[in-house]
């Protein structure tokens, strides 16, 4: 049974296995940043904290586009797929963060559930195709190759690092604080 916590977050397993802990959580830490960016219109999406233009807008662009970097090119090989696709990353290597304020709150939470939604399925083939010691696809120029595991971990690092943005973020646009 999968507690979910006063704002709708699910509780990692206080005794599962790894891929339970590891994936519950990234979850966790996925629907903490869905909480930060709630209820938000456009300008509180846009919102930035000087002297950064970080904002919850371009976090949730950066995080779908993590998403789909890390699970679905990485892991998987796949080539980039829409929005991505199309992007002039040499011209504009923060186009995420850049182009959020051009979104509606709906687009960029649609993207980045869809993204999550696509993530899920493909960490769940992954499982299936070897676990968590399952290589990427892909190989670094490095010539190492990370596994899942390293993949979920540095996943979740990313979305704890970017919540601690996000609670910054959120209390200048409403004065809404949390954990």
């Amino acid at each position: 049974m999968i507690n979910i916590d006063e704002h709708g977050r699910p509780e990692p397993p206080i005794a599962g296995d790894e891929v339970a802990t590891l994936l519950g959580f990234l979850d966790y830490h996925r629907a903490t940043l869905a909480w930060k960016c709630s209820g938000l219109d456009a300008e509180g999406l846009r919102a930035t904290v000087a002297p950064s233009p970080m904002t919850l807008g371009g976090m949730l662009k950066h995080m779908a586009f993590v998403e789909h970097h890390w699970f679905s090119r990485e892991l998987h090989g796949h080539k980039f797929q829409p929005p991505w696709d199309t992007v002039d990353w040499k011209s504009d290597p923060d186009w995420e963060w850049n182009s959020a304020a051009e979104d509606s709150p709906d687009q960029l939470r649609q993207l980045w559930e869809a993204e999550v939604a696509r993530a899920r399925t493909l960490v769940a083939e992954a499982l299936a195709d070897g676990g968590l010691d399952r290589p990427a696809r892909r190989s670094w120029s490095t010539g190492q190759t990370p596994s899942l595991r390293w993949i979920v971990v540095h996943m979740i690092e990313e979305y704890a690092r970017h919540n601690g943005h996000a609670d910054l973020l959120r209390e200048s646009v409403d004065g809404q604080t949390g954990e």
